[in-house]
Parts: structure tokens; C-alpha cells; sequence
């Protein structure tokens, strides 16, 4: 059976507790209260989660969530990374006056120097990654065509997937709502970094002292 990433991961887990709790499957406006993340976000995790074959669910019925399999997180070893807070004007992102906490990471993912941001928007969802998740960033100037990163384009902070064709560089979303940030030759694009590895909101352990800097995406 196809593995789970680590945010379907959650979110049958999320399913498990709830039915465990009320005695009957949850709705999605259940599970979006119960993991903080918005209503669509629960529809595309069921989505995959069936397409996988760890759910079933009876078209245009109510609380007809069925768990066909269940899964638990792999045990690891974790490291502490840092996560960055907001960053006051004209400071660059990644200086270390703008730590504000840490948060557990696998260590089988880190490579290099990295660091953690906290995700706004929806612009990535079919990449798995959602509102709420960290992402766990390598520090690295340049990246590869189709690439997902962490870019700056002017003042703007954000989380795309990286085109390269050429002399066209396009950062485009993961969501077919959404258009693409097309790099004009007057623009200036700064790659701060590749994005390693998604942790969700809900399962993160986060050691914080003020709340987390929220990436774009």
C-alpha cells in the first residue's frame, strides 16, 4: 500500500480520534476545526486518503467516513531546528535575532543548514502542504527546475515550485485555482532556500516563544 505523507498522516489520525470520541465518523467541518486548517483542505486530504485506499466514503452522505486501514507515524529520532519569527523591515530573513523557537524534526531529513517557517494560503495544496504546516527549509542561494522553495520576489516572501525553461523562470503554485508568479527581467528573485520536508500543524511539537513567522504560499 502507497505510504502516507505526513499530513494525510494527521489527518487519519485526526479521523481515528474523532470516531473514538463521538462514537460516529466525523464530518470535514469537524476535522477542519479539529486540525485548525480550513474546510477545502480536509476535502483534497480525504481525496488522497481514498485514492490511497486507507478510506471509503458514500457520495453526498454525511458522516460516512470509513477507515479501511490505519497507520502510526514511523518512530525517529528527532533534532531541535529553529523557527523564525517575523522580521522587521530591511532585516534579512534568515538573521538569528529573528528565532523565536524550535520545533522536532526527523532527523533522517536534514541536510545542511535549515531552518523552519509556518505556511499561510492554499497555494500548495496538491503538493501536500497546507495552512498551518511547517516547512522545513535547507539555506541555499541557488535551486533546480521544479524545485519547491522559499523565495523572495522584491519584499514578498513565499513558498512555490520553481520553473525553469530557458530564460523564463515562472514560481508556480500547486493549486489549479491559482496562476503562477511570472519573473519579468525587472524583477528581483532571491532564492533563501529548498523546502526538505513538511510537518503538520497539528502534530508539530513547537517550543515557541512568540508566534511563528507565516510564509506565504
Amino acid at each position: 500500500m502507497e505510504q502516507l505523507t505526513n499530513t494525510q498522516n494527521t489527518l487519519l489520525q485526526a479521523i481515528e480520534r474523532l470516531k473514538r470520541a463521538m462514537g460516529m465518523s466525523p464530518t470535514v467541518q469537524e476535522l477542519a476545526v479539529e486540525l485548525g486548517v480550513k474546510a477545502p483542505s480536509v476535502f483534497e486530504g480525504l481525496k488522497r486518503l481514498e485514492d490511497k485506499g486507507y478510506i471509503r466514503r458514500q457520495a453526498r452522505k454525511a458522516r460516512s467516513i470509513e477507515i479501511l486501514h490505519a497507520q502510526t507515524p514511523n518512530k525517529t529520532n528527532l533534532t531541535a531546528v529553529p523557527v523564525l519569527g517575523m522580521v522587521a523591515a530591511g532585516q534579512p530573513i534568515l538573521a538569528l535575532e529573528n528565532q523565536i523557537g524550535q520545533v522536532m524534526v526527523p532527523d533522517n531529513v536534514l541536510r545542511g543548514k535549515c531552518f523552519v517557517l509556518k505556511v499561510q494560503g492554499d497555494s500548495m495544496i496538491d503538493a501536500d502542504i497546507f495552512e498551518g504546516d511547517y516547512v522545513v527549509v535547507r539555506q541555499q542561494p541557488i535551486a533546480e527546475n521544479s524545485d519547491i522553495v522559499v523565495a523572495m520576489v522584491g519584499e514578498e516572501a513565499t513558498v512555490k515550485r520553481l520553473s525553469i525553461e530557458g530564460e523564463h523562470i515562472e514560481l508556480r503554485p500547486e493549486n489549479q485555482k491559482l496562476k503562477p508568479i511570472i519573473i519579468g527581467q525587472q524583477d528581483e528573485l532571491k532564492i533563501i532556500g529548498k523546502v526538505l520536508h513538511v510537518c503538520s500543524g497539528v502534530d508539530t511539537e513547537a517550543l515557541l516563544d512568540e508566534p511563528p513567522r507565516r510564509i506565504t504560499t
